[in-house]
């Protein structure tokens, strides 16, 4: 019986795999629905539409900033970029506050990896990030870094972060020297909603020039070190691979917004099915073998008993 039970707890765990395997190959392929006017149909929800081919970003790697932009800090105050550099890196963000998952996912995988960085901001390097929307203004510049600052868990390293917004025509310059090119998407009603664009960050020397891209949403906590350590003695780094991950899938034809979860995570995604399947696997060939040796023994302990 201490058998028999225990084969079928194996195959119980082995039924509940299945189970979750089964959900896993049930659900659509890596695409939230945020809102929706009119039917599609399943192709048009998974092709990239062209609104993304001018999302992008180009790595402009030893180019100089424009450190003579100015725009808006956390507090209200009007900052030149170049208050921001001289003597220390400094890490880039283009973000917009109000992104409804991408730009969060990209500042927590930063804040998560600064955790475990020995350099310390606002000491060793600043942290910069910018809004891509004019529209945002400091109280929500404000209210985002309460956030993350207290997501790092250091205040006083507050004067390290900053949070700012700007104008159109700045936030221009900036993100065409940056390489950051992104769409804005236009509401029903003809109102800007939301912006496509990809994610990365960047590290940048002291004088102010691009000197590492970094893309997704998490960041290897030893290769900002290492760019940081780099970038502060103005060195420049590589082209990394561009793997981009995307904020929207916008389908011009119905007026569809679409949230796209990383490539990463589909890829995560597949490889959890892999590993399930070949856990279950083992498990069948395992609980096969077990029942076949308990099979032989009790032909043999019969045999024993008759003869």
């Amino acid at each position: 019986m201490k058998r028999v039970s225990q084969v079928g707890g194996r195959r119980g765990a082995a039924v509940v795999l299945a189970c979750a395997l089964a959900l896993l190959l049930a659900l659509p392929p890596a695409v939230a629905q945020v809102s929706s006017y009119g039917d599609k149909s399943e192709g048009e929800a998974n092709s990239q539409p062209s609104v993304l081919n001018g999302v992008g970003v180009d790595q402009h790697l030893n180019t100089q900033l424009p450190l003579n932009l100015v725009f808006t800090d956390d507090t209200g105050n009007q900052v030149p970029l170049s208050a921001y550099f001289g003597k220390k890196p400094a890490i880039l963000a283009l973000v917009y506050y109000q992104c409804p998952m991408l730009c969060s996912e990209e500042l927590n995988g930063l804040t998560s990896a600064l955790e475990m960085v020995r350099f310390v901001p606002g000491k060793d390097f600043d942290v910069i990030v910018i809004s891509i929307d004019p529209t945002e203004g400091t109280a929500l510049a404000a209210a985002r870094k309460q956030t993350y600052l207290k997501r790092y868990g250091h205040p006083e390293t507050a004067d390290g972060w900053h949070f700012m917004t700007g104008t159109q025509a700045n936030i221009d310059a900036l993100t065409r020297a940056v390489g950051f090119r992104y769409v804005k998407i236009p509401g029903p009603d003809g109102k800007l909603t939301q912006f496509a664009h990809a994610s990365s960050i960047q590290i940048v020397t002291p004088e102010g020039k691009l000197a590492q891209y970094y893309m997704g949403v998490e960041y290897s906590p030893k290769d900002l070190l290492l760019g940081l350590d780099e970038a502060s003695s103005n060195r420049i780094g590589s082209p990394v691979d561009n793997i981009l991950t995307y904020c929207y899938h916008y389908d011009p034809k119905t007026n569809t917004h679409s949230l796209i979860v990383a490539r990463v995570v589909q890829l995560g995604g597949l490889l959890t099915m892999v590993l399930l399947g070949g856990f279950m696997t083992v498990m069948f060939r395992r609980d096969y073998r077990q029942g076949d040796a308990a099979g032989g023994r009790e032909r043999r302990n019969r045999e024993k008993v008759n003869g």
